[in-house]
């Protein structure tokens, strides 16, 4: 879960406020009518009716052009997608032939749908469904059709405890969409689905996922009921550990770790909430570590006891996930929920790193001996280079080809 210490942090790359010229246009028709009818509420009462209380503000539409892929810059949605396509196998000139003609493909559909013109009717007159999206390369493809892409790239290695399902996890391509509710979702992923196919491609696996609804600008909870992402890095700390080396062919890019984490939910409510708090080493109520008051102090993982116990145990969650012990290195955590069963629900775990080496640092820790241990069970991992963003008239992935 990876519960990272820090002060509070905007995401880097969030869309700040104001309205997209692209919102203003698709909700220029609900604004029309809205005030007819509010036209037509006060002629009804007569000339001393106050006018109607102003209704929410638009909120923008993550743009899909631009240096990087809004599924990684644009504040997290309610809902999300995930899904893995596996390439036919074929020689190297006719692989990347393949690739490029289906990257050609996702990058029309993502943009029009993003841009509110999507090529399906079931899109279309309903409200703008504000979607952001990234597509990403795994280190398979990568190898066997020798695309250009940070050599650290890489599958993750076997972890203590690992119950990985293949045909959850891994993939040629790893898809993310994103949005206001679950219903774009699907019908994207139909369409998507069926370009893969006629590329000869296939879907190897898909993922559904939700956040709870949280007022603006407070951090989400998981299903053990605790906030989960309080810090994330900064834009100076995600030039350096996030985003690939300024200046270079990755600048732009990321690496995506996900991870399907199954919780039992039901055993670690039934602990007393002091136990549970020793383990995530954050108060349930209000989120702040145990050396703390407030959710976005800096955890001091190195704080003691009048005993010379620490204050946040040695496997609290919160501890082994630290920055502070792994020279100060983040990742950006965008966990979803997900709930398939009563008996399978938990976490999508997924990370934005420039090295994947970096989770596997971390993961390696909490293997050992997070408190977490008993109450959690990955069941399906992958790794993706998520590619640059697409310019205006440009594809997503014109720098794989070297």
């Amino acid at each position: 879960m990876h519960a990272e210490s820090g002060k509070a942090r905007k995401e880097p790359g969030a869309v700040r406020g104001g309205v997209d010229r692209r919102a203003l246009i698709a909700g220029g028709g609900a604004v029309l009518a809205a005030g007819v009818g509010a036209g037509v509420v006060a002629l009804g009462r007569g000339p001393s009716a106050a006018p109607p209380p102003p209704g929410p503000a638009a909120q923008a539409v993550p743009p899909f052009h631009g240096d990087r892929q809004a599924g990684v810059t644009a504040p997290q949605q309610p809902a999300t997608l995930l899904l893995a396509l596996d390439l036919a196998p074929a020689a190297t000139s006719d692989g990347r032939a393949v690739l490029r003609s289906l990257l050609g493909d996702l990058t029309r559909l993502l943009a029009d749908a993003a841009g509110g013109s999507p090529a399906d009717p079931r899109l279309r007159g309903a409200e703008p469904a504000r979607l952001s999206s990234l597509v990403g390369v795994g280190p398979g493809l990568a190898a066997r059709l020798g695309l250009n892409v940070p050599p650290a790239l890489a599958e993750l290695p076997a972890f203590p405890g690992d119950r990985l399902d293949p045909a959850r996890g891994g993939g040629d391509l790893l898809l993310q969409l994103c949005a206001d509710d679950r219903w774009p979702l699907t019908v994207l992923a139909e369409l998507l689905g069926a370009s893969a196919r006629s590329a000869g491609a296939t879907v190897r696996w898909t993922q559904s996922g939700f956040l709870p609804r949280t007022p603006p600008g407070t951090t989400p909870r998981n299903l053990f009921g605790y906030k989960d992402g309080t810090a994330n890095p900064d834009a100076a700390e995600a030039k350096q550990w996030v985003w690939g080396p300024p200046g270079g062919p990755y600048e732009h890019g990321t690496v995506l770790v996900y991870r399907r984490i199954r919780m039992d939910t039901a055993g670690f409510a039934a602990l007393p909430e002091d136990r549970r708090d020793l383990a995530m080493g954050r108060r349930l109520g209000d989120g702040a570590p145990l050396t703390g008051t407030a959710e976005h102090e800096d955890p001091d993982i190195y704080a003691k006891k009048p005993d010379g116990s620490y204050v946040i145990p040695n496997s609290a969650h919160v501890r082994l996930s630290s920055p502070r012990l792994d020279s100060g290195a983040r990742m950006l955590r965008r966990g979803y929920s997900y709930d398939d069963a009563p008996d399978d629900r938990g976490l999508l775990f997924c990370a934005f790193v420039r090295d994947p080496e970096q989770f596997t640092r971390v993961q390696n820790r909490l293997a050992a001996k997070d408190a977490l241990n008993s109450f959690l069970v990955h069941t399906a991992s992958a790794v993706a280079y998520v590619l640059p963003g697409a310019r205006e008239g440009g594809v997503l992935g014109e720098g794989l080809w070297g």
